[in-house]
């Protein structure tokens, strides 16, 4: 009775995949590939027949394989996640949010950080309330990668992609900072662009790869020790 009385969400469809068979679809299997890597943490991975086959196209030419923890909010989606990789023992699927609701943005700093070119700001507060309202309503556990972290005694992930709720990019990567390799989808929009902009200042990583045409533009950051 409950499932029938939730609105319908856009989170409800599963959707065609955007990274596929493109340059950074490409990056990330070199990612997955590289050697030494423990844990790899996925945001956003949809029905996992995107940026998750790539990873696992990577992780397949490891000797040893890292594990990949994959995240994703919408249910159908993750369904469709579990089932697709339900017999590759190295990915690990989270129906989950990757922070908590207190660490979304408000409606104000939404506004404020609009630009021309962006998504009309009517359309960005409506995804900014279904992605609550769908968290909320279908009880999704928050947290993931404090969670993950804890559970896995992880202090700092190897690989990360933050490609998620186009609102939670910046508390995400106040959480996975250090990691080896951060993978940012959509660096044009209010997803990661900050993000984009304060890796690009630090001397304690360098950019790898970037396309700012591709989609709404995506980067790869490793840090500056890391022998590529």
């Amino acid at each position: 009775m409950l499932a029938r009385l939730r609105r319908r969400s856009e989170l409800d469809r599963v959707i065609a995949p955007e990274i596929k068979d493109d340059a950074f679809y490409e990056s990330i299997i070199r990612v997955a590939s590289m050697p030494g890597l423990s844990h790899i943490l996925e945001i956003g991975a949809s029905s996992g027949t995107g940026s998750t086959e790539a990873f696992v196209a990577g992780i397949g030419m490891q000797p040893e394989a890292p594990t990949l923890h994959c995240l994703e909010v919408s249910e159908p989606r993750y369904r469709a996640l579990v089932e697709r990789y339900r017999d590759i023992p190295f990915v690990r699927c989270y129906h989950a949010s990757s922070v908590a609701l207190s660490d979304f943005p408000s409606v104000d700093e939404v506004a404020s950080a609009w630009r021309a070119g962006d998504p009309p700001l009517r359309t960005q507060l409506r995804w900014l309330r279904q992605d609550i309202d769908y968290i909320t309503e279908h009880d999704v556990p928050q947290s993931a990668i404090d969670s993950i972290k804890e559970e896995f005694a992880i202090d700092s992930f190897d690989v990360v992609l933050i490609d998620g709720s186009e609102f939670t990019g910046t508390a995400e990567l106040a959480q996975v900072y250090g990691a080896r390799f951060l993978l940012l989808d959509d660096i044009r929009t209010f997803k990661n662009r900050a993000n984009y902009e304060r890796l690009s200042d630090d001397p304690g990583y360098r950019l790898m790869a970037s396309d700012p045409h591709l989609r709404h533009g995506f980067a790869v950051f490793c840090r500056a020790s890391e022998p590529i």
